[in-house]
């Protein structure tokens, strides 16, 4: 799940260990493969494969998948699948709005199990346009917190196009306009600081308070929606306010 919350961190920090990590490993590789497709297998001219390539390294995929899926997708290789990219728009129990974004070589098979994951945990599909207009599309640069402070971050990064800085727990969350995010990415790089992941995002311009109990039902519809293994990533506008992440992560 993706979103403008310090759950996006802690969930973003436990995907690394996640027991479905090959179920992660291959939406990183689809979209390896797509970047590929779309702007040649040169990442240094393509920075969408680039930082696909560096999302999926930072998440220990091993370099062979990452070589054979930008073989693939450029066509140096066969056996590319065709994929297509699809946003679906949905609510969660509590009105919390949803964009579904999935990656799929088959659009009728991934529309019933969006549907199916949202009916059977509370949830339900919305018309097109009905929830897209609650997120705007933005840049997203996570920092490591260990990295910098704020001031170091901002100092860097302003001039590069950042707006805005969020403390985000352990990281640092950089916001810019999603066609700046290279170039924060970029400035970064240049001054020395890793990054743990820099991409186009949707970014909730409205939010919605949860308590424990809606922030449980928000997570559950989203933990079913990431199963299928054509939705790439969930952007929810439920804001989980420290105290009750830190309830639910006591819950196990």
């Amino acid at each position: 799940m993706s979103g403008h919350s310090k759950w996006a961190t802690t969930k973003h920090k436990k995907a690394a260990i996640d027991a479905k990590r090959g179920k992660l490993f291959a939406k990183l590789i689809k979209n390896i493969e797509v970047a590929a497709r779309q702007g040649g297998g040169d990442p240094t001219g393509n920075p969408t494969l680039y930082d696909a390539i560096q999302k999926a390294k930072k998440s220990s995929v091993p370099n062979n998948n990452i070589d054979n899926a930008v073989k693939r997708g450029s066509g140096a290789t066969a056996g590319g699948a065709d994929w297509e990219n699809i946003t679906y728009e949905g609510y969660a129990p509590g009105g919390v709005a949803l964009l579904i974004e999935c990656l799929t070589d088959n659009r009728n098979r991934a529309a019933a199990e969006v549907r199916t994951a949202l009916t059977r945990n509370g949830g339900q599909l919305a018309d097109p346009g009905s929830v897209a207009y609650v997120f705007n599309r933005k840049g997203v640069v996570l920092v490591p917190k260990s990295e910098k402070s704020e001031d170091d971050i901002l100092e860097v990064v302003l001039d590069a196009g950042a707006e805005e800085v969020n403390d985000n727990g352990d990281t640092w969350e950089i916001v810019s306009e999603a066609t700046d995010v290279v170039a924060v990415r970029t400035a970064l790089q240049d001054a020395g600081i890793d990054y743990d992941s820099a991409e186009a995002s949707w970014v909730p311009n409205l939010q919605v308070p949860l308590d424990a109990e809606g922030a449980r039902k928000m997570i559950r519809v989203i933990e079913a929606l990431e199963d299928s293994d054509d939705v790439q990533d969930v952007f929810a506008n439920g804001d989980i306010p420290d105290d009750v992440l830190a309830e639910l992560e006591n819950d196990d």
